[in-house]
């Protein structure tokens, strides 16, 4: 994610290194080089050329602290900037209502359906809510279908009324649906097309006037850039949305849609999926975002995903297991099960400072754990609680079942081995020079 731009921009600032003070013979260079990056990351001309004007303005006014070097306080203002270029603070969805309509609006093929699942996901687990999924795509037979599949992986119903093909009476029907059966909140997927018309337009034009949503959010691929701003505002001329979601940041190294979109639509950018996984959707923070355009990492968010899969009853009988020396692969497989629900695992360690950079060419799978868990399962439930039971037959025999060679499931099992020692010593507040005495030397 925004990989280019955070390159260029660190190379940009480099410029001012040695520099005493910030002057308006050597920031020109820097500013430059900002503008070149910002322009390569997709952004409009015209806001790229408004960024580095203001930039320049407020680092000139600037008084340097001694203590503060002319690379550092630039970082800081652009820092800043780019946190208001995306909206300054992170703007929340409208759940007033009963039932709260919300209407998904974007292209085909932006994200819409799959949003509508993760949107439905995060309301019910994080917001308390009971929300119904409605098909009101009718043109694309497989968005009916997809709907229906996410509904059941996520336990939310999903109102459909096949060869209906009046996308109006389908969301008045399923409004009344819902008040008829509790659900508090209902979430209305459209249909896209490849491009705007006008017919699509008109059609769901129509379906906002026939229910009066409370919040309308407008989904959009941000790895097509600046053809994902110009869309936005199309859209926005007509149904003056309430937001933007962002699909696939994952995917997208320039950013160009991001630190766009803001500006041309006066609209928020709510949320940012990340992921095919349901639980890959993210609210949108600009300062946070800001932070991980420039290197920095996002630790506030790393531990918020952390916080989410925290089980406090889980927790404490973990902690008694590790003071009796009883952790089991069992027990490893429950922790490795959390650290994938957080998402990407490349992505997640990106949020560490630092490991953006260091992680840049290393290419880490999305299902890094896949190795270790096919060892895992192919042990008996007595070898995962009594790993002493592990001798060579067995290990064979789990390599076998695993698709591995013996050696990879005798590196596990030592690393295992070393990891519950070191886990038994921190839980009985054992002091780090110990424990790191204990560790193994090369």
């Amino acid at each position: 994610m925004f990989e280019n731009l955070n390159e260029k921009l660190e190379r940009s600032f480099q410029l001012l290194k040695g520099q005493g003070r910030i002057t308006e013979i050597n920031i020109a260079e820097t500013l430059k080089e900002v503008r070149r990056a910002l322009l390569d990351a997709d952004v409009n001309f015209k806001i790229a050329k408004s960024f580095t004007e203001t930039v320049k303005e407020k680092a000139l006014g600037q008084d340097v602290l001694s203590a503060v070097k002319p690379g550092e306080m630039m970082v800081k203002i652009v820092h800043d900037e780019l946190a208001l270029l995306m909206g300054g603070k992170s703007v929340d969805i409208n759940l007033t209502g009963n039932p709260t309509i919300i209407l998904i609006a974007g292209l085909q093929g932006s994200g819409k359906t799959t949003f509508s699942g993760k949107l439905s996901k995060l309301i019910k687990s994080k917001r308390g809510k009971n929300p119904l999924l409605v098909a009101g795509d009718v043109y694309r037979p497989a968005a009916i279908d997809q709907l229906k599949v996410l509904g059941e992986q996520i336990n939310v119903p999903v109102y459909t009324e096949e060869g209906n093909k009046e996308p109006v009476k389908i969301a008045q029907a399923a409004i009344k649906h819902a008040k008829a059966n509790g659900h508090d909140v209902v979430i209305i997927d459209t249909a896209g097309r490849l491009a705007v018309d006008e017919e699509m337009m008109n059609e769901i034009s129509a379906v906002k006037k026939a229910v009066s949503p409370h919040e309308i959010l407008f989904v959009v691929d941000s790895m097509t850039g600046q053809d994902a701003v110009n869309t936005a505002k199309e859209f926005n001329d007509r149904l003056n949305f309430d937001g933007v979601v962002l699909t696939k940041l994952d995917g997208d190294t320039r950013g160009g849609a991001a630190l766009s979109i803001r500006t041309v639509v006066d609209k928020p950018i709510k949320f940012v999926g990340t992921g095919e996984k349901m639980e890959a959707l993210d609210v949108f923070h600009p300062e946070r975002m800001a932070d991980r355009i420039l290197g920095m990492g996002d630790i506030v968010s790393l531990v918020e995903k952390a916080q989410e899969q925290f089980d406090a009853d889980e927790a404490r009988k973990l902690q008694k297991k590790l003071a009796k020396n009883q952790f089991s692969f069992d027990d490893f497989l429950k922790q490795i099960q959390q650290i994938k629900k957080m998402g990407n695992i490349k992505d997640l360690a990106a949020m560490i400072p630092g490991m953006g950079k260091a992680l840049k060419n290393i290419d880490i799978e999305d299902d890094a754990f896949k190795h270790i868990e096919a060892i895992i399962y192919s042990m008996t439930p007595a070898e995962r609680n009594d790993p002493s039971l592990l001798n060579g037959s067995r290990r064979k025999r789990i390599a076998q079942g695993a698709g591995t060679e013996i050696q990879e499931v005798n590196r596990l099992i030592k690393q295992f081995s070393e990891t519950r020692k070191m886990m038994k010593m921190v839980s009985q507040g054992k002091n780090m020079g110990r424990m790191m005495g204990n560790l193994p030397r090369r």
